[in-house]
């Protein structure tokens, strides 16, 4: 299990709750996406629902509960139910809640707690929110809830406010080199800095190789592309039939390295062209599994975005 070193803060104020008389009933594991929550979720539960003299097994747990994206729609339940490859839903839906609560009115197996992680609950839709809402409100004896969000005010306040709130805070570069190296994987400053403390940001940049790919795309930032030249390089770094992982890896690389520049400038209409262009990469990173793009104009598309944004830039479509 990779090892996380920013989360010493969270399990000392876990580790303390759960010394306690009364342990609190819901926990809300709080920061951006890839900083390791599930992993402590996970590790914390077992922590929860375990007893002295109780053997626990290695792998899943009986009353470690953790309920994610699920199938799409039937055709996805069918495949998921043999075992072949599906298409995950976008939010988690009421009827994993209401399934989530049958289960609540039986009795742990192996002790007296059972744990429920949610991951990311900031993705529950309207209903299975509320769902949840009425667990919250009156928990079956002996249950925890672990929510692990990457954007809390998402969540109804009226969850917030039953809960208690562990902040899993960002991780420095120098860290991020080190757990990638652990990983056997190469680090570049400008790959580090798009992943902004996100492991899981470096992770996905590092595995498909995206450190030549973020210095291309600082270069097109910072002076443009008089010509295709540039352009063309980062075309061939991505690849004439780059797959869909990577592209939107590419993607998310490129708004977030947009996004630093638009932080750091102090030019009002830099800032200006560089808002326009992460919007029209966000779109871009929508539409493109949607629609039936040319898979090798994909990448100049990508590269003409960050263009308008760069100083003196020319029209975005040449």
């Amino acid at each position: 299990m990779t090892a996380w070193p920013n989360h010493t803060a969270a399990w000392a104020a876990w580790r303390d709750a759960l010394a306690g008389e009364r342990m609190h009933h819901g926990w809300l594991l709080a920061g951006k996406a890839g900083l390791g929550k599930l992993d402590f979720a996970v590790a914390a539960a077992r922590e929860l629902v375990a007893e002295p003299g109780v053997p626990q097994p290695a792998g899943d747990h009986p009353d470690i509960l953790v309920l994610t994206y699920g199938p799409k729609d039937d055709k996805a339940e069918r495949a998921a139910a043999d075992g072949k490859p599906y298409e995950l839903a976008r939010s988690i839906r009421i009827k994993q809640i209401r399934a989530m609560q049958k289960r609540l009115t039986t009795r742990p197996t192996l002790g007296s707690r059972r744990a429920i992680i949610i991951h990311p609950a900031d993705d529950l839709e309207t209903a299975s929110a509320n769902a949840l809402l009425k667990s919250l409100e009156e928990p079956p004896q002996g249950t925890f809830f672990l929510l692990v969000v990457n954007r809390p005010a998402r969540l109804l306040p009226t969850i917030r406010s039953r809960c208690r709130m562990l902040r899993f805070p960002v991780l420095s570069d120098s860290e991020l080199s080190a757990m990638l190296a652990d990983h056997g994987l190469p680090t570049e400053p400008a790959m580090l800095a798009a992943a902004q403390g996100s492991f899981g940001a470096a992770l996905r940049y590092a595995e498909q190789n995206l450190g030549p790919v973020a210095a291309v795309i600082e270069e097109l930032l910072r002076r443009g592309d008089v010509g295709l030249a540039t352009r063309g390089k980062l075309a061939t770094l991505i690849g004439p039939r780059a797959d869909r992982e990577r592209v939107q890896a590419v993607l998310e690389l490129a708004q977030s390295l947009v996004a630093r520049h638009a932080r750091e400038t102090t030019d009002p209409a830099a800032r200006l062209r560089l808002i326009e262009a992460h919007g029209a990469l966000v779109q871009l990173a929508v539409e493109a599994p949607i629609y039936n793009f040319d898979a090798a104009m994909l990448p100049h598309e990508i590269g003409s975005l960050l263009v308008a944004a760069a100083p003196a830039s020319e029209a975005a479509h040449g």
